[in-house]
This record gives C-alpha cells, structure tokens and sequence, in this order.
C-alpha cells in the first residue's frame, strides 16, 4: 500500500481487492473511481471529485459548504454580469476604465476563493499528469480572467479600442458560479442515490432494553454497549437490536427490510431474529449472537456499498474515452485559437480567446464519468431495499444479457423440505391413529422426513404421545413402541428385515416425484405415508415470466430422473438434466456457453457451487449454503422466486439507463465541441460565449444526475 501523495488531505490509492482491511465506516472513496480508497476525507487524485464515505451518513458539510460559496459567488457575480452586458444593450452605467476595474474587484472573491477548491484540484491534476474535468475549468477560467486582466492593465497600448464589454471577467465569473453549481447539485444527487443504505443503517435502533441478572431491573442501554450472550428484551412494536435466537415468547416479526417479503414470519422459542427487524404484538427474550459489523444487517449494508462502487464492464469504455478526452480537448482548443487568430475576424485575439476557452469548457468530461457510477449506486441501493442483494456490477450488467437461466430443483424451484402429502391404509387403523403413533416413534429421530411426519401432525392438531425403547438403523428405519404397540417406520425393504410382510403395500399407487415410508404395528403393515419436496408457490410464475423476457429455462439436479421431470413438467420447463453430480453441472454450462449463450445459474447448495462458478451470472438463494453464496453475484434475500425475475427486470433497466447517460454524455460533446469552435459563426454569426458553454456543461452533469435517479421511481 503506497501514497499517492503525502499532505494529510490525499487518499491513498489502493486496489479494492488487495485484502487490506478496514473498518467501512473510516473508508472514503471516489464516486467516479471506485479504486480509489482514502482513509481522509479529500479529493480523488484522478478526477478531483471529493471522496464520499463508503457507507453514507448524515454529514452533509459538503453540500452545505458548496452550497454557502455558490450564493456568495451569485451575489457578488451578478454586478460582475449586469456591468458587461449593459454596453451591449445600449446602457452606459460607468465611464471606461472604471467599469472594468469594478468587475475585477468583484470577480476576485468569486474567481479565487469561492473556487479555491476547483483550483486546488485543477493544479494539482497538471502536477500529478492526471487531467481531468478540474484541469479543463481552471485552464478556461484562467486564460479568461489572465487575458481580461492584461487588457484592464495595457489594453490601450495593445489595443487602442478596447472597450467595456472586450473584458472576460464576467465569463470568468460565471464560469466558476456555474461550476460551483453543478458541484452543489451533484453533491446532493449523489446524496439522494445512497439513500438506501442510510435507510438500512437507519434500522437498527440506537438502545436496547437489557434483562436485568438476579431479579434486577431491565435498564436501557446504548446498542454500542451490546455484547454476544446478552439476553435482550423486545417489546411490542419495537425493532430488534442485534442478531439472536429466541429464549421466550412468541410474536410475528416483519423482515421485509432486509427480505422484501411483506408477509411476518413467525418466531417462537429456538427462532434466530435479525438486527433491524421489527416487532409486531408479542413480547421477545432473545438471546445476542451477533452485534455491530457482525449481524447480518451489518453484513448486507458493507456488501451493497462494495457493489455500489464495484465497475461494471461498460464502465471501461466510458473511463477510456475520459482518459484521452481531456489531452485531445487542450489539442482541440489550441487548433481553435490558432485557425480563429489566422482567419477570424476583427479583433482576432478576442474571437480566438472566445471560441479556444468555449471548447475548452464545453467539453468537461464530468457528465462522462458520472453516466456509470451514478446509475448503479442508485440501482443497488433499490435492490438491496427490496431483498436483492448485488454483489458486483459486473454481476449486474451480465444479467442484463443472460439469455439462458438454469435454475436447481431442491431448494430454488422447490422448498427444499419434504411434506406429507397422502397417507394410505391396509389395515383397520385409522389415517389419524396411524399419524399418531407414528408421530410418536419418530420424535426421537433428526431424520428430514421424520420432521415432515411431526410437522404434519401438528397441523392435524394430533395430541403426540411419547415413545420408549427408541432405535435407529442408519439406512432403514427406526423402531419405537408407542402406547405399548412397538412400531416400525422406514422403507420396505426395512419392514422385510425386521420379519414383516410387505405384499399388502405393493397396491399403493406413487404419483410421479412422490416418495413412500412404510409403518408396521406389532409386526404387522399397516401402512404407509408418501412424501413430496413441494414446489415454491411462485415457481410456476417464475417460468411464465421468464419466457416472457426472451430467457430459455433448463433445470440442473442431481435428483433422480423422474422426480426432475415430474416437477419439470408441471411447471413447464422444456429442458431438464438429471442425475448429475456437480462436476456434470459445470460441464452442462460449458457446453451451452460454447453454443454462444449468455448463462446464469440460481441454487442454493454445495453442489451447484462449481456450475455456478462458470455462469457468466451465479444467483444464490439467501438460505443456501455459504459456498453457493460466495460464488454467486446476486444474492436473493427472500426465498421467493420473484427475485430472479426482479433481478432480470432490474439489471435491464440499470444498463438502459447506463446507455443512456453514455449516449447523453458522448452526443453532447461530439455535438457541443465543434458549436463551440466556431463553426456555426460563417453561417449564422453563432459564437457562443464560454458562459453559455460553461452553463451546458454544468446541465449535463445534471442531467445524468436526474436521469440515474429515476431509478429509484421506474416499476418492473
């Protein structure tokens, strides 16, 4: 890690990916260059641009300042403005040379001090051989003011008919007024694009209610203070603190600012709550298992703020173009002044100033640079507020042109969990007294269907007796004696084992994915409880819309062939790959990827890793394993499938309005620059001032500003 520079003010300049850690909140980083890092707030050693904090906050001393010296600069350039314009109206207000030295008195303050900041940046971009936008104003605004001043000073000895207006302190002037302008603006547009992280950092209350030790009082203390293994208090409509799983009570919390789900999720004693949630009617006892940068809430602000300042690959082209843009504009202004000076009217150094400075302050490559940065900080910050978590732009605008998505089956297009959907009899017990006293064997086993069977007589409102003389064969079954009948519960082949007769279960018929659990009771089969993974409520959608944006759907599992082309059919998917392992899935992307598709992978386990490592875009379920999610791009926050269409939707709409900035930023100039040499002046006379050029400028920065802030109001 190296300097760039050494006074305090100057961020250091290191690659985002170099494993230096930090804390977020002491990190400040250019909003045009993300590499940029300082630990100081400054100005970026490349464009200029002041360096915001990579978590937004509520210091807004920034817009305040600049807003402060915009107005001073107004009021002391108007006079400057109103004493130039008044000779070319007919008005005289002042004798010559009094008008002009009035105007020099006036523009100084403006020129100088109120644009000290803007000639900071600009000399030490010439110092550092790093031209920028700052390079072009103070380059403008200097040869302005340094040729006015000249003219004030010698102006009848070079040019016996000067006169008021030959003057350029008022361009000078407004130039800087505008400039400063644009900054202001700007400064609060960016504001307004991290918005959503400040909402999200805005959820986390700033105490908590900790349950007193030994019979003492519950006491408020700051949320700072907080520490793992804390028992906190959650009261009736209150927000949640810090990460914890529930101790006592039961109530609904409203996740939906962190999942996007607008449906509360139950939450009873075993239950993990998230910082930031909110607290519907009950009262909570939970205990801390993270707090600070360790909850979850923490994790997902820190993770949107990297993918705010992360470069998307259309990104490169624009901070290319910058790159040469500025040397080629000094080329461009010179060629100017030179052809004004060589075949321009009278009097030529005035009309080659004119025209040189005008190109010059057209040309400002701001609109440029913040076409990208601008439109993905307001973007994600959308995403993240409704359970899309991006992680990298890159990500992002490869989404955009996916054209093949293939999704897992366990877990993504299905819940994941099995459920009991039939219960079959071939003996006198009843479906309820079957479920009873296999509710009963099977509460001693952590076996995924033996949850299914508890979970399904519950609903049933069975009462559940114990068992006793519990035993597990790894493989088989389990054996248990509830209410003094020993019963047996596994697969058949595990009844015939154990000396029962299995021919009566042979006539149960199996719908296709469905999977059977044989009972026997006291040896004897009595019947059998067949199983089905469920298909997420909005899969079916998903597929529907999908198609309808021009994406072809494959499913990838590792499930057996029939049960993948069950579910696969029933929602509609015409390609489906079975049975594969997950070095076969990886295999299946290369080969699509070869056939010139743009792929995208969504799972949410350890064996979708590798295929979602060679999509172009890997989509991970936000209850999936950690490896799928450290591969992936996208995360989605809420389990529901809506996400990857809204993700779809999203990045589409993020590289349109991408495009559009670009096209705004580069039809401006190549329009603008040749207006402003001049070449318009043989034909209608048009030779526009380098304050009109500078007031161009200035708007369309703006423009990229507010076209990227409709983001936050476009539906999809």
């Amino acid at each position: 890690m190296s300097d760039c520079c050494h006074h305090d003010h100057s961020p250091e300049q290191r690659d985002s990916t170099s494993g230096v850690k930090a804390p977020e909140g002491s990190l400040y980083t250019c909003p045009m260059h993300p590499e940029i890092l300082g630990e100081k707030p400054g100005d970026c050693p490349k464009c200029g641009m002041a360096l915001e904090p990579l978590i937004p906050g509520d210091d807004d001393s920034e817009s305040t300042a600049l807003a402060r010296k915009f107005w001073l600069s107004v009021a002391l350039g108007s006079p400057v403005v109103v004493l130039a314009m008044a000779p070319m109206l007919g008005v005289t207000l002042l004798d010559y040379p009094w008008t002009g030295w009035i105007e020099f008195l006036l523009s100084i303050p403006v020129v100088f001090w109120c644009g000290a900041s803007v000639w900071q940046k600009g000399l030490r971009s010439f110092a550092s051989r790093n031209l920028n936008m700052f390079s072009l104003i103070t380059l403008g605004t200097g040869v302005a003011f340094l040729y006015s001043v000249t003219m004030l000073t010698f102006g009848r000895m070079i040019a016996p008919g000067t006169r008021a207006n030959d003057y350029y302190f008022e361009a000078a002037t407004v130039i800087m007024v505008l400039v400063l302008m644009g900054q202001w603006l700007e400064s609060r547009g960016r504001a307004k694009a991290g918005t959503a992280l400040r909402e999200l950092l805005d959820l986390t209350p700033a105490t908590a209610l900790l349950v007193g030790k030994d019979g003492e009082a519950d006491r408020e203390v700051p949320v700072a203070e907080i520490r793992s293994g804390d028992r906190l208090r959650i009261l009736p409509g209150g927000k949640i603190p810090a990460d914890g799983v529930v101790l006592e009570g039961e109530s609904a919390i409203n996740e939906s600012m962190l999942t996007g789900e607008p449906l509360p999720v139950e939450k009873s004693t075993g239950s993990t709550v998230s910082a930031g949630t909110m607290n519907s009617l009950g009262s909570l006892v939970i205990r801390v298992k993270g707090t600070g940068e360790d909850t979850a809430l923490s994790q997902i602000i820190s993770l949107v703020a990297q993918a705010q300042r992360s470069q998307a690959p259309i990104q490169q082209l624009a901070d290319h173009v910058a790159s040469i843009f500025v040397p080629i504009v000094i080329g461009i202004s010179g060629v100017t002044f030179s052809v004004w000076m060589i075949a321009g009217p009278e009097p030529h150094l005035f009309h080659a100033i004119t025209a040189a400075v005008a190109v010059i302050m057209i040309a400002c490559p701001c609109a440029l640079g913040l076409a990208t940065p601008m439109a993905l900080i307001v973007g994600i910050g959308r995403a993240a507020g409704n359970g899309i978590l991006v992680r990298s732009a890159s990500a992002l605008q490869n989404l955009a042109t996916t054209d093949l998505l293939a999704l897992d089956k366990t877990g993504t297009l299905t819940e994941g969990t099995p459920k009991v959907v039939s219960i079959s009899q071939v003996t006198p017990f009843s479906e309820e007294q079957l479920l009873r006293l296999a509710a009963g064997a099977e509460q001693g086993s952590e076996h995924p269907l033996a949850r299914a069977l508890l979970l399904h007589a519950r609903e049933k409102a069975i009462q559940i007796p114990k068992s006793t003389s519990f035993e597990a064969f790894p493989g088989g079954g389990i054996s248990a004696v509830v209410d003094g009948v020993r019963v047996l519960i596994g697969t058949t082949k595990f009844l015939s084992a154990q000396g029962v007769v299995t021919g009566s279960l042979d006539s149960i018929q199996l719908q296709s994915g469905e999977g059977l659990v044989a009972m026997a009771a006291e040896g004897v089969a009595a019947g059998a409880f067949l199983f089905r993974d469920t298909i997420r409520p909005s899969a079916g959608q998903l597929i529907s819309e999908l198609k309808r944006l021009g994406v072809r759907v494959a499913m990838l599992t590792g499930d057996r062939t029939r049960t993948a082309k069950a579910v696969a059919e029933e929602l509609g998917i015409d390609e489906c790959h079975a049975e594969l392992s997950p070095a076969g899935k990886a295999e299946q992307f290369k080969k699509w990827k070869a056939e010139g598709y743009y792929t995208a992978m969504a799972g949410d386990g350890i064996n979708d890793a590798p295929a979602m490592a060679v999509a172009e875009t890997a989509i991970a379920m936000g209850a999936g394993a950690d490896i799928a999610k450290e591969t992936s791009g996208i995360i989605l926050l809420n389990p529901s499938l809506e996400g990857i269409v809204s993700s779809i939707q999203l990045s589409r709409i993020i590289l349109k309005v991408i495009r559009e900035n670009l096209f705004f930023a580069f039809a401006y100039n190549i329009l603008g620059i040749p207006i402003a040499a001049g070449v318009l002046y043989p034909y209608f006379g048009i030779l526009l001032s380098p304050m009109i050029s500078a007031a161009a400028m200035s708007l369309s920065s703006v423009s990229v500003i507010a076209n990227s802030l409709r983001l936050k109001r476009i539906r999809y």
